[in-house]
């Protein structure tokens, strides 16, 4: 059983969307029974027939509160219902939106790790968003040298030992929201950019193949989503206003 705290505030209602602004929910994959039956009910066939495909029940449930909520959300800020929502998909696996409900200009990205799913939605700018389980790793260091570039292992190696684990994690959500906001999955090298990765330290885009110019075109944020879990938000532009809440 995941134990789930958020200090992100839950509002009352789905707040609108608007061109200024970056959205992200926070939300427990564990829920009743009936509320699994909702967000069951929001999902197409395909999606059902994937969800019957997991081995394990709450890898399965937790599958069907993702989507479903996904397609909750979407659908509110298309303002057709979540059974209308339609994807299509990238060649490395990335869902968007089909392009009739596209062109409303609505993007979305979503991860999540352990039972906590963290949902990303901005208007006309393309949107990357990860989140990760904080955990002990014996084999930290080798894994930071196989993935990391070379400065990034540099500032990992000289962090204090007990903050390891955070700098660790604050490196690998930064990293995977980049790599999903490209839409490039595994063809992009980890270690092609970098971005900082101390704890306390803001979070930010250094450079993307050594160009910082191209860094300069995306803003990086870091985002404390739950208790004991790492968590990134990255979209195009500077100028926009990041707003996060958590599912009831």
């Amino acid at each position: 059983m995941t134990v789930f705290h958020s200090t992100w505030p839950a509002p009352p209602t789905i707040p609108p969307l608007h061109p200024e602004e970056l959205h992200v929910w926070v939300a427990a994959q564990e829920r009743p029974q009936a509320q699994l039956n909702q967000f069951w009910f929001f999902l197409s066939a395909e999606e059902r027939a994937r969800a019957g495909r997991f081995y394990f029940d709450h890898d399965r449930e937790h599958y069907i509160v993702a989507r479903g909520l996904l397609r909750q959300l979407l659908g509110h800020y298309l303002q057709l219902p979540a059974t209308q929502v339609e994807f299509v998909y990238g060649d490395h696996g990335k869902p968007d939106l089909a392009p009739a409900q596209a062109a409303s200009g609505v993007r979305f990205n979503i991860s999540h790790s352990y039972g906590v799913a963290l949902l990303a939605f901005a208007l006309n700018r393309a949107v990357g968003v990860d989140i990760e389980k904080i955990k002990p790793l014996d084999d930290g260091e080798q894994i930071a040298e196989r993935f990391f570039s070379k400065n990034e292992v540099a500032v990992f190696t000289a962090v204090p030992t007990p903050q390891k684990p955070q700098a660790f994690f604050n490196c690998w959500t930064r990293k995977e929201a980049f790599i999903k906001v490209i839409g490039e999955g595994l063809s992009c090298p980890l270690d092609s950019f970098d971005v900082t990765l101390k704890p306390g330290e803001p979070a930010e885009l250094l450079q993307v193949k050594g160009s910082r110019e191209t860094a300069a075109r995306w803003r990086l944020e870091n985002l404390n989503p739950a208790t004991g879990y790492a968590g990134a938000v990255i979209a195009e532009g500077r100028e926009w206003q990041l707003r996060t809440w958590q599912w009831p």
